[in-house]
């Protein structure tokens, strides 16, 4: 007799192993739906207004690339005309792919990145008095074998951090978040001051006030920090002979030779069109051409009516942010961005009205324009966490807020903060 043949429940169970030609076409889709989701998600006008800015400064960099270069050869090093542009472009590179991957980061994960890059640049700024690079009398870099500034990694991270130290008071109104907030604040401003950079010292202190106004502060304690920020600003000009003289050379006018005052004569100098690219002279006595008085390269080389276009797209960039918050209900969204947006606004700002001579010389360099290593990289990475912090499924439905209804909700903000 033949055996009967096993049942089919009897048969051993050979899982299923799909073929790696079917696993790499399952990544491939799920990368390419991610990227789907993140290009219908992120605000596009923003990316569009930063990448515009990082394409003027692309042709700014080579127009000042020549000054710089020249007038930091040496006999022994002759720098070529376009040395800072090509550097520029592998930096530009760089800071696009962090931007990019920043970008992608979903809301919750580029909130802990942020937090994490904080205290590592925290840590990183302990150590700069300590074993830190000497560069024009100031000691704000670390030589990791690339130089590295901590405090422009920190611009971003800060006001992520401080957006949500501040947010925690939804949750708990007991906890003393201000004082938290202070606190970090302080610490920074001090690590800075022993570098010394007052110019970024100012520009922390502003994103930290600016947070903390935004996150219910009573005016009482407004007006008390405006009392101590024009004492520390007086007991600065006393205490830091640097920060005295650049105040001293803005209110007495400068001389012919001040940096301030190139600047301001180099930006008129082209007129309202420019003398063209590379045909500019005036450029050649600015000591920062590349960087710091980049604004009055273009405006000798390129024109009055160009330098009108970047104020209005900075502007349009800041504008375009807040008018995006506005139905935004989670409070550290909009802390974060506005910290991101008042942090990169604040500096461009400040840049334009040093090379305009409305403001004393601070030593910034003109976001996403400016020629620069470190700072590059750190502004991308700073857009790219506001990208994705901004995030927004366009097809969810939100909540609108009207005049009555932001009326209500302060009345009872209010109603909170006096109990």
């Amino acid at each position: 007799m033949t055996a009967a043949p096993p049942s089919p429940a009897a048969q051993p169970h050979t899982p299923f192993v799909p073929r790696a030609g079917a696993m790499g076409l399952r990544r491939r889709r799920n990368r390419r739906h991610e990227l789907f989701v993140w290009w219908r998600e992120i605000d596009r006008v923003v990316l569009g207004l930063v990448l515009l800015l990082m394409g003027i400064g692309t042709i700014a960099v080579a127009a000042a690339s020549p000054a710089s270069a020249r007038r930091l050869s040496t006999s022994s090093v002759q720098l070529q005309d376009l040395h800072f542009f090509v550097l520029h472009l592998r930096w530009q590179i760089l800071g696009l792919a962090a931007m990019f991957g920043a970008s992608l980061l979903p809301k919750d994960q580029a909130r802990r990145a942020g937090i994490v890059l904080g205290f590592a640049m925290i840590f990183a700024l302990m150590l700069v008095p300590v074993i830190g690079t000497n560069v024009n009398g100031a000691k704000r870099w670390l030589n990791l074998g690339v130089s590295l500034q901590p405090s422009e990694f920190l611009k971003p991270a800060y006001a992520i951090a401080m957006a949500w130290i501040l947010s925690w008071r939804l949750r708990d109104p007991n906890l003393p978040v201000m004082r938290l907030a202070f606190g970090m604040m302080v610490v920074v401003a001090g690590l800075l001051m022993l570098q010394p950079d007052f110019g970024s010292t100012v520009l922390f202190v502003g994103v930290w006030f600016v947070l903390v106004l935004l996150s219910g502060l009573p005016i009482k304690q407004i007006s008390m920090l405006g009392a101590g920020g024009i004492v520390a600003v007086v007991a600065t000009y006393f205490l830091y002979d640097n920060a005295r003289h650049r105040i001293d050379n803005f209110l007495g006018g400068g001389t012919a030779y001040d940096q301030v005052d190139l600047a301001s004569r180099t930006i008129t100098a082209g007129g309202w069109t420019g003398s063209g690219l590379w045909l500019g002279t005036r450029k050649l006595s600015l000591p920062e051409a590349h960087t710091d008085y980049i604004f009055s390269v273009i405006g000798e080389e390129f024109g009055l009516l160009v330098c009108a276009l970047i104020v209005v797209l900075y502007l349009a960039l800041v504008t375009r942010v807040l008018l995006r918050l506005i139905d935004e209900d989670d409070l550290f969204t909009v802390l974060a961005a506005t910290g991101l947006t008042a942090q990169l606004g604040g500096q461009a700002f400040i840049n334009i009205l040093v090379n305009l001579q409305l403001f004393p010389s601070k030593g910034m360099t003109l976001p996403l324009i400016s020629y620069g290593g470190s700072s590059t990289v750190a502004l991308c990475l700073g857009v790219g966490f506001l990208l994705a912090i901004t995030r927004r499924n366009p097809y969810l439905q939100r909540e609108r807020v009207t005049l009555r209804g932001a009326g209500r909700a302060a009345g009872r903000a209010a109603g909170v903060l006096l109990k």
